[in-house]
């Protein structure tokens, strides 16, 4: 009964920008992983176990999902700045530098991964801030189209040689589009737009 509560209880409202990072967080982590972890077990078939079992690909996994692990941050967090630009009564500029924020704070959460290394991990941080304020250059996407500009570099991270890859690009860009369309639901579902507004407000005029 107890596994039958949690598995159905609702998930709970996105109401400040500590929430909203949580949200941030879990799920440009698991749009990532999940689709290196599918992508992998796919092309090596039924051998698949045996793959994740060995060390020298183990570490070529932990290595892609902490380097992909900012595009996810980049991609969610364009989504959610075009759900709140869409009805919030801040000026779209204001609440996208405290959604930068939000961000940036997210990946501030990790210490610097060893697969990746101090100067690249601070410079996926600056490529991160710079993709997000390219945001506000622009009118806020469809969702299915934000993982565009960086759905190729995602695919190149696949810890499968690229003679291996196939024709799978296509697949993998579809992947996105697919996930981040659920997230935005998702966030839609949980979100109270008003308590959270009222939440990147306050951090505005603080």
């Amino acid at each position: 009964m107890k596994l039958f509560e949690k598995l159905f209880r609702p998930r709970p409202p996105i109401r400040d920008r500590e929430e909203l990072a949580d949200f941030i967080n879990a799920q440009s982590a698991f749009i990532v992983q999940k689709g290196i972890y599918e992508y992998s077990r796919a092309r090596a078939g039924h051998y698949a176990k045996v793959l994740f079992a060995e060390e020298g690909f183990a570490q070529s996994v932990e290595h892609a999902r902490w380097q992909a692990f900012p595009l996810g941050l980049s991609m969610v967090g364009e989504m959610v700045e075009g759900v709140l630009a869409s009805q919030s009564g801040m000026p779209r500029r204001q609440m996208l530098d405290q959604l930068i924020s939000v961000v940036l704070s997210v990946f501030d959460r990790y210490p610097v991964p060893p697969s990746i290394g101090e100067e690249a991990w601070l410079a996926a941080r600056s490529n991160l801030a710079h993709r997000l304020d390219l945001v506000g250059g622009h009118a806020p996407k469809r969702v299915m189209d934000i993982p565009e500009p960086v759905a190729e570099a995602y695919f190149a991270m696949m810890p499968i040689h690229e003679k291996l890859r196939g024709r799978d690009f296509q697949t993998t860009r579809n992947y996105l589009r697919v996930s981040l369309c659920n997230i935005h639901d998702e966030l839609i579902s949980r979100m109270d737009r008003a308590a959270l507004e009222r939440a990147m407000t306050k951090a505005a005029v603080a």
